[in-house]
């Protein structure tokens, strides 16, 4: 996994709107597998050659949750970090990811509440040129005000 940034902790006071942090990870055949057995979602077009060559998808697909979990990554370890406490997230999942593809997930600061520690952020996922995840989270952020 390749990102821009060290992991730790971007308080709220350090943040401003337009800040942006994402992590890079190729999908692998054993990504999926341990998710599936993590998830308990074994879902054929997932873990089937077979079977997946005859749905809409010609092949075998990741979870669309593994692909957004990537996006917690960004959340939880880079921005804001360590502290952070998730509130809510809304997806759209637009394409598929397979396996072998290489998911860049980045997170946006899109707006900043400093009276309730709340941020606002933008939330993509791309492979290559195609986004194929977007949606919003709202999340509680670290204050340097309680370390």
């Amino acid at each position: 996994m390749l990102d821009n940034l060290p992991r730790g902790t971007i308080c709220i006071e350090e943040m401003e709107i337009g800040m942006s942090r994402y992590v890079l990870k190729t999908i692998t055949d054993l990504d999926i597998e341990l998710f599936a057995q993590v998830s308990t979602d074994r879902n054929p077009v997932h873990l089937d050659d077979a079977y997946a060559r005859d749905t809409i998808f010609a092949g075998r697909i990741a979870h669309g949750m593994l692909t957004a979990s990537l996006i917690s990554a960004v959340i939880g370890e880079q921005l804001p970090g360590h502290g952070t406490v998730y509130m809510g997230q809304s997806l759209k999942f637009l394409a598929p990811v397979r396996p072998g593809d290489t998911v860049e997930a980045r997170v946006t600061v899109a707006d900043i509440i400093h009276a309730k520690r709340r941020v606002a952020l933008d939330c993509e996922c791309r492979v290559g040129d195609k986004v194929v995840l977007k949606g919003e989270a709202l999340v509680l952020a670290p204050s340097s005000k309680f370390d």
